[in-house]
């Protein structure tokens, strides 16, 4: 029971801070009015994205605390060595669906700094990027679960040896 909270913690964590960071750019910007009519408009978007970016938080836990691996199974596994690359990988996945998923919301931030141009560009675009995030989303998720599946099929050795 005790491993299935820290991937659930992770998702509620990873889902919570994007949410949260949408919505403060949105309320920052332009007020609370604003911010909730924008994600009523946008939900078959955004939530996805949430989402898809909680699960990303919480396949990496898994695959960083290394929970795929039996409790039942024998010292073997939890010698194996840590699959450094795809930390970095998934990491790397992760950070650039938060990008594309919130890139649009730089339009709200950029008349302010002069820069109306691209506030226009992004602002005309804003749903491609936020198809583009939610694509990331998957890819990242998909990356993860393959890795997942990979890291088990070593495994099988061992835990038919138990």
């Amino acid at each position: 029971m005790k491993r299935i909270l820290i991937p659930l913690a992770a998702f509620l964590i990873g889902s919570t801070l994007i949410a949260s960071f949408y919505i403060g750019i949105l309320t920052w910007a332009q007020g609370w009015d604003y911010a909730s009519s924008q994600f009523i408009r946008d939900r078959w978007y955004v939530i996805p994205i949430i989402l898809g970016f909680g699960i990303q938080a919480a396949l990496y836990s898994i695959l960083r605390f290394r929970l795929f691996i039996p409790v039942t199974s024998t010292g073997h596994a939890g010698s194996m060595t840590p699959v450094k690359g795809v930390m970095g990988a998934s990491g790397g996945t992760s950070a650039t669906a938060m990008v594309a998923c919130c890139i649009h919301h730089v339009t709200d931030v950029l008349p302010i700094l002069g820069l109306s141009a691209a506030a226009s560009f992004l602002t005309r675009y804003q749903r491609p990027f936020m198809l583009i995030g939610l694509a990331m989303n998957l890819i990242g998720i998909g990356v993860m679960l393959f890795v997942l599946y990979r890291e088990r099929q070593k495994l099988q050795p061992v835990l038919l040896e138990t």
